[in-house]
Parts: structure tokens; sequence; C-alpha cells
């Protein structure tokens, strides 16, 4: 409309001057004559009244689920009456669990008429769609249309800059796989200190349904660059069905001790022999290292063991000590609680959350104290050597270097697209 208003406030400059001309050679004709004929009789208000409801077209209206809507109040947003969507609601129960919708869903209702609604289209992401149909006497027939589930092996790699979850999630991967990645080097790779310029790729299964990503299997190899240094993994399962991660000659990654009891944190103090101490102010020594971590980061043990002790001590506050062998013992200090079911004599694995980080006993802010003694001597746990189990031999280590060799090109190759799975859907949503 601007356009064409443009263009007549441009052409009027030339044709008034035609205009008047014409009416020179007609001696009845008038100027208010012509300028009327030109621009249509003066519109009245009710000219400009809206078009009668029976006038609009069919359409379409696209609605999107948000956080803590119910499928019911959105069948309502979309023109249902209350009657149907709790009707319509009943009728998609039947497929799947409409308390569990998840934001991003999209409901798509065709209005064959003005506050008519003949048919309602549910995209559930992950699963499928929903297509319901209005039927003569006034409900709904409802047919569901499950997506193919498939997965894929694939190649995955990217570059840090800013952070593994950030190089991930720019690589168009979800959060689960971030932590896949984190368990496999857990034993070697320091994640608090990766740093721009670090690498890695890696081959994993993924599952879609449909067009959607649902989830991934195990991380079958990858390969991680840090600090200059490059480390590898393969995936290797028994015939008991216990798996691990070992390198190419098939040595365990796995070690006794983790390198640390929390992920994604970072180091505010050190072990040492004299420290200041923030709260009492004088030098003293320091039998362990500082995570700083906000209140509620989950804290895991570091190795194998049984709980020697939990409570209370007012410098240390809440703490966990845990006994490993008949001489190594760690402990977790300034805890704001205990994970459910840790107790004295409860057996842990390694890995397995016992706290979360608190800020309780001569603190200055929430962090965990993480400490290792020997036999009542303190270690430092950065520089602590850590045993492995033993390496693959036999028919078990002919198995995984066939393994290996079959992998290792994947881990050098270029990360595959998928496009086939990330095309965006045109005909309905």
């Amino acid at each position: 409309m601007r356009k064409r208003r443009l263009f007549l406030a441009a052409a009027l400059p030339v044709a008034i001057p035609l205009i008047l001309a014409a009416v020179a050679s007609e001696p009845d004709a008038t100027p208010r004559t012509i300028v009327a004929d030109l621009f249509g009789p003066a519109p009245r208000y009710s000219d400009l009244a809206p078009a009668a409801e029976s006038e609009l077209p069919q359409h379409s209206v696209i609605l999107t689920v948000e956080e803590d809507d119910t499928l019911d109040a959105v069948l309502v947003d979309g023109g249902l009456s209350r009657r149907d969507s709790a009707l319509l609601t009943n009728e998609f129960a039947k497929s799947i669990d409409v308390r569990k919708l998840r934001p991003g869903n999209l409901v798509r209702f065709h209005h064959a008429a003005p506050q008519n609604v003949d048919a309602v289209q549910l995209r559930v992401t992950g699963w499928g769609s929903l297509d319901a149909e209005r039927s003569a006497d006034g409900t709904f027939a409802v047919t569901p249309h499950q997506a193919r589930q498939q997965s894929v092996t694939t190649t995955v790699a990217a570059e840090i800059d800013s952070s593994l979850y950030d190089a991930l999630r720019a690589a168009g991967e979800e959060p689960q796989l971030v932590q896949e990645l984190v368990d496999v080097f857990q034993w070697d790779i320091d994640f608090f200190s990766l740093q721009k310029g670090d690498a890695f790729s890696l081959v994993v299964e993924k599952k879609f349904a449909g067009s959607d990503l649902v989830g991934y299997g195990p991380i079958l190899a990858a390969r991680f660059v840090h600090d200059g240094e490059t480390y590898e993994a393969f995936r290797n399962q028994q015939a008991d069905g216990r798996a691990g991660y070992y390198t190419r000659n098939g040595t365990p990654l796995r070690k006794q001790f983790l390198k640390a009891p929390l992920q994604f944190t970072r180091i505010t103090s050190g072990f040492s022999k004299r420290r200041f101490h923030p709260v009492l102010k004088y030098f003293r020594p320091h039998h362990g290292v500082d995570y700083g971590a906000p209140v509620g980061t989950p804290v895991m043990t570091t190795a194998d063991g049984v709980i020697l002790e939990t409570g209370y001590n007012g410098g240390e506050g809440n703490f966990i000590r845990v006994r490993h062998t008949s001489r190594i013992d760690t402990m977790y200090l300034h805890l704001s609680r205990f994970a459910k079911g840790i107790r004295r004599g409860t057996r842990v694995t390694q890995g397995q959350v016992i706290g979360y980080v608190g800020a309780t006993g001569l603190v200055t802010g929430p962090h965990l104290d993480y400490r290792v003694s020997d036999g009542g001597k303190w270690l430092d746990p950065l520089k602590l050597l850590s045993i492995r189990p033993d390496p693959l031999n036999g028919d078990s280590l002919r198995h995984y270097k066939n393994s290996v060799a079959s992998l290792l090109p994947r881990l050098s190759s270029p990360p595959q697209q998928l496009a086939q799975f990330t095309h965006r859907r045109r005909a309905l949503f």
C-alpha cells in the first residue's frame, strides 16, 4: 500500500496539468467533476466495517506448548470449547502421556468456518504426531502417527573456544553428550583446566524418532587433544555385559581414583603446608584441595569404598570419610547435605554421588575441601598416583584391536551433518 501511495504522489504533478488541459478542451466539464471521477466518491464510515464472519476463509492456527501449559488449556486457546477440549484430551491420552508434554511441542488447529475447528494436529517432539478430525456427530476421530525409531553411528568433532558444553552445543549436540565425554576421560583429563584450542572428536550412536534426536548410545571411540597432549579411548564390552574404555593397546583408562570429586568447577586453593586461613587469619597447613562450586553441586566419591564416618565438625562442617583400602581414606568437607542412603557402613562405587557442595564450617563461601590420607599421612590429591586394573589379553585383546582398527579412521573423518534427519518439516508445521 505504501508503494502505491508513493507512486500516486509522484504521478500527480504530471497528471494534473494534463487533466486541466483536457478540461480546457471540453467546456462542459469542470475540474471538480474530473477529480471526483479520478478518486471516486468519498468513502463513508459504514463502508469500512469488517467483513461478516461468514465471509472469512478457512484458516489454520499453530500454537506452541509453553512452560506450565496443559494440553486442555492449549486446545481451548486454539478455539475448542471446554467440552470438546476435554473429550479430545482424553482421546490423545490413549496414545501419549498428555501430562508430560514438553515446551516446544506444536498444536495446529484448522478452522473450516469461524469458531468451528474441524481438525487438530499435535506434533510431539521425539514421538510423532496425532491427527484428530471432527466427525459428523461432532466428536473427534484420532489417528496416531508414531515416528520411525532408528539409530545412526556418526562422528562428532569440535574445538574448544570457551567451554566443552558450548563447543558441543555449537556442534548441534545435546548436553547429555557432554557428560558422556567427561565420563570417558575423567581419569586423565582435568576438565577444570580446558583451554581455548583444545579439540576432540568422537564416534557415537545417535538415536532418532523421525527427524528428532532423542538420545545417544554409548561413545564408541573418542580422541581429546588437551594442552598439546592427545588422549584416546575405545569402548570394549565383555561377554558378561561389563564395559569400559581402553587405550589402543588395551590398557584400561579407569584408575583407582578419579581426577576430582566434582565436574565443571574450579580449584580455589591447593594443598599446602603453610596457607593463610581466610577466616582464622593466620598461617596453617591446608591438607586438601578446595573446589569452588555453587551450593548443591553433586560430590562424587573418587574410588570404590565404604563410608567410614559422616557427621558435623566445627571447622569442617558436614563431612564424609570414605575408606578405600586398609590404608587409603578420602574426606569431603563443608557439605550442605548428604546424598540419600549415605551413612556409616554404606558401600559406594567410584563416581557415585555421596553429598552436595555447601558452606558449612569455617568458610567464606561455598566450596568442597577434598582430602586424601595414607595411613594418617595427608597426600596432595593432585599428585596422587593411581593404580590401573589389568589390561586386556588373549582373545579379548584380539577382538578389541579389530574393533579399534575399524573405529580409528572414523575419529579422523570430518563430522557428519546427517542431513536426512535434520531437514525441516514444511507440510504441516
